[in-house]
């Protein structure tokens, strides 16, 4: 009788220790990057009939300065540290393992990635069968999936949580500067070794992740407003200097892929105003209406965030073959298109996560499930084969077709199966009903 209630109440999420001005953040960052990638992805057909795309906000000389206030990516690894310390606590204090905590990670953000590339290798199959040029399915193939490379090195920081938080617990502040300096060692050696470079989507990202630790455990929340805005302030003027003297380059952008130190800088200044903000933030989040929408979007939002740019790609390669005028990249009426852009996509969105939102659901507690180490750690290593060949060879539709065959092999080692899962649901409802009986 105690393991059944044990049971039952670990099938429910925990949620109540969140934060719900943290989930206003996350859900602002998702907005901008939707946004953002409207602004940005432009196909051009050429009069030899080749295609290639232009990134149209990215080309903007304006727009420079503008990106170090809307490049949220360390934003988004800030508040990933934040909740994933907090979860990982919850757990360890229940009794639970690392390995449960991976498997637990994993499967969040495998199960809706394998759908995804089920979907494009299928929709790029049947695009190349009826004659589109593979120079197009490849171009639709590498722009659509661009997306992934935030899910490996975010799975990848979130992966190393349960290691990262037992040198956090003991030495905080030395742990992000052993970080800082493996990050500042990888920027330093990428012009003799280039390839080295993508190791600092591990570094830069625990880095940033860490300063969401730090953040967790309040050491940025007891700083004075003032004193927070001198922290934002001065990493601001620390961006100036490295960008000013030729070390890095000013656009976030270029900075984005591979990732370096700037980035680490900006996540300081954006933590520090995220907690300045926060006695705005906490009553705005807690309004009804915003409130549900938190709610809603909060559990479907990485379906959102995998989802919207290959809609996206798709929606624009078939504007750009349809027989209707079309403005030119930059041009006054394809700034004016952006905001119906932005809608058919968010009309787009919602089929899409009406039937493959479910799958960001927890499949088994983590508590519940009992994940050998073995087997969490073979997880990893099938579902980073296809990551690494991403990283090293670019992406292609043979790959995506092998990263949703790793994804689902990794799923079913770990006992993720959708339908596995609902049948146990249904004996349990079973043996509850047959007991009040």
């Amino acid at each position: 009788m105690g393991n059944s209630g044990r049971r039952e109440s670990d099938s429910v999420p925990d949620t109540a220790n969140r934060d719900p001005a943290i989930d206003l953040v996350r859900f602002i960052c998702l907005a901008l990057v939707v946004v953002g990638h409207s602004m940005m992805v432009s196909p051009v057909l050429h009069p030899d009939g080749t295609v290639t795309t232009e990134n149209t906000l990215g080309d903007q000389h304006w727009f420079e300065p503008v990106i170090w206030i809307f490049m949220v990516m360390p934003l988004f690894f800030v508040t990933g540290g934040i909740t994933g310390l907090q979860s990982w606590r919850r757990l360890k204090a229940g009794g639970g393992t690392a390995a449960q905590f991976i498997r637990a990670r994993l499967l969040r953000l495998v199960r809706p990635a394998t759908a995804l590339l089920a979907s494009m290798v299928a929709g790029l199959s049947v695009a190349g069968a009826l004659g589109v040029d593979q120079q197009v399915v490849q171009l639709m193939a590498t722009g659509a999936a661009m997306p992934l490379w935030f899910l490996a090195a975010y799975l990848a920081a979130q992966l190393n949580i349960p290691a990262l938080a037992a040198l956090h617990a003991r030495a905080p502040w030395l742990t992000l500067g052993l970080l800082t300096g493996l990050v500042v060692a990888v920027d330093c050696l990428r012009g003799a070794l280039p390839d080295l470079a993508n190791v600092n989507l591990v570094f830069v990202w625990c880095a940033v992740q860490q300063l969401g630790f730090l953040a967790a455990d309040g050491y940025f929340s007891r700083l004075s407003p003032s004193g927070l805005l001198g922290v934002a302030v001065a990493a601001h003027l620390l961006l100036g200097l490295v960008t000013g003297l030729g070390l890095y380059r000013g656009n976030m952008l270029v900075n984005l892929n591979p990732p370096n130190l700037t980035l680490v800088i900006l996540g300081v200044a954006q933590l520090a105003v995220m907690e300045l903000a926060r006695p705005l933030l906490a009553p705005l989040a807690q309004v009804g209406w915003i409130s549900r929408l938190l709610t809603l979007a909060g559990a479907r939002s990485l379906t959102v965030y995998l989802w919207h740019l290959p809609l996206l790609a798709a929606m624009s390669g078939l504007l750009l073959l349809a027989p209707i005028p079309k403005p030119g990249s930059g041009t006054a009426a394809w700034w004016w298109s952006r905001p119906l852009v932005v809608l058919v996509l968010v009309l787009l969105l919602l089929p899409v996560v009406a039937a493959f939102g479910h799958l960001e659901e927890r499949t088994t507690a983590m508590h519940a499930f009992r994940c050998r180490p073995a087997l969490a750690g073979a997880g990893v290593v099938v579902v980073f084969i296809p990551v690494a060949d991403a990283a090293l060879n670019g992406l292609s539709l043979g790959l995506l077709a092998a990263g949703a065959v790793c994804f689902f092999v990794a799923t079913l080692l770990l006992g993720g199966v959708p339908l596995g899962d609902r049948r146990k649901r249904k004996r349990g409802r079973r043996g509850i009903a047959s007991g009040v009986k």
